[in-house]
């Protein structure tokens, strides 16, 4: 969960736009929003996948989508970056963590060492590679190969 510190979001709240109360339903509080919206450029998940102490996804969806349309957000990290502190966050390969599917461990049961390629670029796919390697370069069927490797059928 993301939580700002007051410190922090007496940083952030004067770059929000006032919440508007003419008529209807009042707004949502924007504190939860940008916790909801750093949570989700944190972790890279989906939108759906916001937990829901953040509130609904869609609620958080669509002001996202508002303030990015209209520039609110270019203008907050705009403001934020020029009032930056010695606070930073470098991610390196160091403290990412990968599946092991990831980094090539081996698999239960396969071969190692396997072969990339099966077949040279140069070598005739397999329904023609007794002809192929007998020096006729041309296109030859399956019947041609059987025949010029000397295997004859009966009539």
């Amino acid at each position: 969960m993301v939580r700002l510190t007051d410190a922090q979001w007496r940083r952030v709240e004067p770059l929000l736009p006032r919440a508007f109360s003419g008529g209807g339903r009042p707004p949502k509080p924007h504190r939860p929003m940008v916790e909801a919206m750093l949570w989700i450029l944190r972790t890279g998940a989906p939108w759906r996948d916001l937990p829901s102490a953040y509130g609904p996804w869609m609620s958080v969806y669509t002001r996202f989508s508002r303030w990015s349309q209209s520039g609110v957000l270019a203008r907050l990290f705009e403001a934020l970056a020029r009032d930056r502190d010695s606070e930073g966050y470098l991610v390196d390969a160091t403290i990412v963590r990968a599946h092991q599917d990831a980094a090539g461990a081996a698999k239960k049961g396969a071969p190692r060492n396997r072969a990339l390629a099966r077949r040279s670029v140069d070598e005739a796919p397999r329904c023609c590679r007794r002809a192929w390697e007998s020096g006729s370069r041309r296109a030859v069927t399956g019947a041609d190969a059987r025949d010029e490797a000397g295997v004859h059928t009966a009539q």
